[in-house]
């Protein structure tokens, strides 16, 4: 069987070669062989690292996403946790939206001073109002959001 050297999976998957060390370290994909001194991989490792670049880009830690693969390897998703961060994402969507809101409304406001613009107050009312009524963060989730600072 022919395997994928580490090069081609870099390649393949923009996955700096340190990364896929780094995985391979805290065991979420793992090399088949070597070639030499160069690490082998069976092909499904794409598709791994694929899981693994959506699950930190829907803002899963890499022990939680690490937690999602089952003991064959095979994805082991549980759907609560999927449907809590849906939710948790669609809160940060709308949050977005009312931001990219404000600031178009800053942007192209006529008013000369933005704090006397019955448009911009509301909206900053608006917003703060939002803000001030979402629950707090758990700490794990604000120690990530302070690493990624």
């Amino acid at each position: 069987m022919h395997f994928l050297d580490i090069g081609e999976v870099v390649e393949r998957s923009g996955v700096p070669p340190s990364t896929l060390r780094y995985y391979e370290e805290i065991g979420l994909i793992r090399s088949v062989a070597r070639h030499g001194l160069r690490r082998q991989f069976d092909h499904d490792v794409l598709m791994k690292l694929s899981l693994i670049a959506m699950g930190k880009a829907a803002g899963f830690s890499l022990p939680e996403i690490s937690g999602m693969f089952g003991r064959d390897d095979r994805p082991d998703i549980p759907r609560d946790q999927l449907h809590a961060r849906a939710k948790e994402l669609e809160r940060q969507i709308v949050e977005l939206r009312m931001l990219r809101d404000v600031i178009r409304h800053v942007a192209d406001c006529p008013a000369p001073s933005h704090m006397e613009c019955p448009s911009f107050r509301k909206l900053l009312k608006s917003a703060t109002t939002t803000t001030a009524s979402r629950p707090p963060k758990p700490p794990a989730a604000r120690v990530r959001s302070a690493r990624r600072r």
